[in-house]
Order: structure tokens, then sequence, then C-alpha cells
């Protein structure tokens, strides 16, 4: 099973920004598809990002325009580029595999067996 951790969060100010990591263990990273959920207290579960690979990506509309995913396989790293960040994007981000070669079309429905500890992002002034 691919193992990832994810880091990078903070404490930023509204329209600041923050660039997440993801990284993992195997020599098959490339292979994967993987996305990014957050969870802010009391709240659900919410996708944010999931990518197969350059220009194949997804986005939940609250992000869209100011979020950006993308991946350097030769590292086994996804990235989360977070711009013009807002105190709703507040929360835990946790990155997970979600399958191979595409991101499902249920994809933020869906469950995932395998999380990291997360990396906390809080946005206040």
């Amino acid at each position: 099973q691919l193992q990832l951790a994810e880091s990078g969060g903070g404490l930023v100010q509204p329209g600041g920004s923050l660039r997440l990591s993801c990284g993992a263990s195997s020599e098959l990273f490339d292979v994967y598809a993987i996305a990014w959920f957050r969870r802010a207290p009391g709240k659900e579960r919410e996708g944010v990002a999931c990518i197969v690979d350059t220009g194949n990506e997804m986005y939940t509309d609250s992000v869209k325009g100011r979020f950006t995913v993308y991946r350097d396989n030769a590292k086994n790293t996804v990235y989360l580029e977070m711009n013009d960040l807002k105190p709703e994007d507040s929360a835990t981000y946790y990155c997970t595999v979600v399958g191979r070669y595409a991101c499902p079309a249920d994809v933020w429905k869906r469950h995932y067996d395998y999380w990291g500890q997360g990396t906390q992002v809080t946005v206040s002034s």
C-alpha cells in the first residue's frame, strides 16, 4: 500500500498563500491518482483537488481559480498550491490515493481506507 505524508501547513493571513506537499513511498507513484481532502472542526470531509497527471486534474468549485494541484513524479510528491486563502479554507488537509490512472467521477464521495496524519492550515488575521 502506498504510504503518503502531508506537510506544509501553517498560519497565514487572508489573501496569503501556502504550498502543501504530499510525499509518497512507492516507486510506482506515477500510476496513482492522488486527491486532497480537507476537514474543518465540526464539518464533513470535503474534496479539494485530484490529479492524475498534468492537464488531468479536478477541483471542487470553491477552490477553482485559487488552488492548483500538480505533481513531480521524480520526487514522488504531489503539491497543492493555495493562493488567495480565505478563513473558510482553514482545515486539516489530507492526501490519499483515489485510484490508478484516473480520478473517479465520484472521487469526493468514495470511502478511502488510508489517510496520513494531515497538515493543519489556518487562515486568520
